[in-house]
């Protein structure tokens, strides 16, 4: 069935009209004081999101310090960038690992250590992470962020894209928001991965990874920030409302991720890098590299229970 026009349009709200005048962009909340990096050069990229650094070399063990000024980076910028990285899987693992401990995905193919995971898109082969998501939002714990490194990068095509979710929950109307405080969404592993995944391997771990529940608006740990957390790889349904309710106002929520103010777009290079924190994002791997080979690893950090 073709669905109504009126689905398929961008909105102010779920039921009608189009977002005109200024966005409020604000990188962060008003508690934070912005101040200079002393360890590193931050050159931004974008109004809200994503930032590379110059003056880190990610094959060294981080000092404390140069880990806080990271962090507080990542936690300004959402994602940040390194180039000039010829670093190996090892080197990446340490360096997500002084965020925290490495979470272990069933469902993608592993690298070298059972904590990496491999994109592998051979000439021929497209991509199928050309979709909204952030990561592994079916676990109770989802994680806290990501560190990806291109091993083969093709001639031409195969960026990445991320949105800042905190942006766009406050550029949600007021209405909108007061709707959907308190709202709580479920979260299944299968519609996203069902696509390119055996089925005899997703029925495998459907005790493992039961759906689970997660707050729509979700308030990050570290920046207090209230962020929008349902996307359309692994939310199902907002529980409480009836299918229909529930499948129109997933669909415009999800469609917040689309907006360019919220939006950095990088464009790989041979050992380029990019760390993002998952509790504040959603991402989209651009599938334009089509019949170029493209292969990346990505290391996850264990997160924590959204509240």
């Amino acid at each position: 069935m073709t669905p109504h026009l009126s689905a398929l349009r961008p909105a102010t709200t779920p039921d009608d009209g189009i977002l005109e005048g200024p966005r409020l962009l604000r990188r962060l909340p008003e508690t934070i004081e912005e101040r200079p990096y002393e360890l590193f050069t931050l050159r931004p990229l974008g109004r809200v999101i994503g930032a590379e650094i110059t003056g880190v070399d990610l094959a060294d063990p981080l000092s404390p310090r140069m880990r806080a000024e990271l962090n507080r980076a990542l936690l300004e910028w959402k994602v940040l960038f390194f180039r000039e990285q010829a670093i190996t899987s090892a080197q990446q693992r340490a360096f997500a690992a002084h965020w925290g401990e490495l979470e272990v995905n069933p469902f993608i193919p592993q690298g070298e250590a059972a904590e990496v995971t491999r994109f592998e898109r051979g000439a021929g082969m497209p991509g199928m992470e050309n979709i909204w998501h952030t990561d592994v939002t079916f676990r109770p714990e989802p994680a806290l962020g990501s560190v990806l490194r291109l091993i083969t990068v093709p001639p031409l095509g195969g960026d990445t894209m991320w949105a800042d979710m905190a942006a766009a929950y406050d550029n949600l109307p007021a209405e909108v928001q007061r709707r959907i405080e308190g709202l709580r969404a479920v979260h299944d592993y299968i519609p996203g991965f069902a696509r390119f995944t055996d089925p005899e391997l997703l029925l495998r771990h459907q005790e493992q990874f039961p759906p689970v529940e997660h707050p729509v608006v979700r308030r990050h740990p570290e920046t207090g920030r209230r962020t929008l957390f349902v996307n359309q790889a692994f939310t199902t349904h907002i529980t409480g409302l009836d299918r229909a309710e529930s499948d129109r106002l997933l669909r415009y929520l999800f469609t917040q991720a689309h907006t360019p103010e919220y939006q950095v777009r990088f464009q790989w290079r041979p050992n380029s890098v990019a760390f993002w924190d998952n509790r504040a994002t959603q991402h989209y791997a651009v599938n334009d590299y089509h019949p170029h080979a493209r292969i990346a690893e990505r290391v996850a950090i264990a997160g924590d229970r959204p509240y």
